[in-house]
């Protein structure tokens, strides 16, 4: 069952909320409600931190969007970067009591419809090799392995590899609408 949730972009008052939902998302014990979480994977609580986020979101061409109930409570975000013709997709983040009821879903469509008013032909993403359910949850929206790998950063800020991960590079077409 979808969240009754309207998405719209982040705005600079939005971050420290944002920090806390995408911390709680992939890392510490709160991660541990949901299916997304990093905990075992990589040390520390923080995914990221006002900085970081007050960083992207200045970026040229980025856009942080939000899912929030009809009581404006933060359900999830997403950050999107247009590159060229593709859009990074990155930091899909649900609140762990509230994934699997449709929000991530929801701004996975809304990243996509994003894409296509931009007129990208693509979506291109990363995510924890390791992380074997999500990435398989992308397959089945159609993003789909272009061979290509990168590296786990080495920030000891925002945690640190418990074990040797890479990211490979997920990549979904987009059909054009007219």
């Amino acid at each position: 069952m979808s969240p009754a949730c309207f998405i719209r972009p982040a705005a600079i008052p939005d971050i420290p909320e944002l920090v806390r939902l995408v911390n709680e998302a992939y890392r510490g014990e709160t991660s541990r409600e949901g299916w997304t979480t990093e905990a075992d994977l990589v040390e520390g609580t923080l995914r990221t931190d006002e900085q970081a986020l007050a960083n992207l979101i200045a970026r040229p061409g980025t856009v942080v969007l939000t899912c929030r109930e009809s009581g404006g409570g933060l359900v999830g975000c997403v950050y999107l970067e247009q590159a060229g013709k593709d859009l990074y997709l990155g930091m899909l983040s649900v609140a762990p009591r509230l994934q699997g009821r449709g929000a991530g879903r929801l701004l996975l469509e809304a990243a996509e419809a994003h894409a296509r008013s931009l007129g990208c032909q693509a979506i291109v993403m990363q995510v924890i090799s390791l992380r074997r359910e999500l990435l398989a949850w992308y397959a089945r929206r159609g993003y789909q392995p272009t061979g290509e790998t990168r590296p786990f950063p080495e920030d000891d800020r925002l945690g640190k590899a418990r074990q040797p991960l890479e990211f490979p590079v997920l990549r979904r077409e987009l059909a054009q609408t007219r």
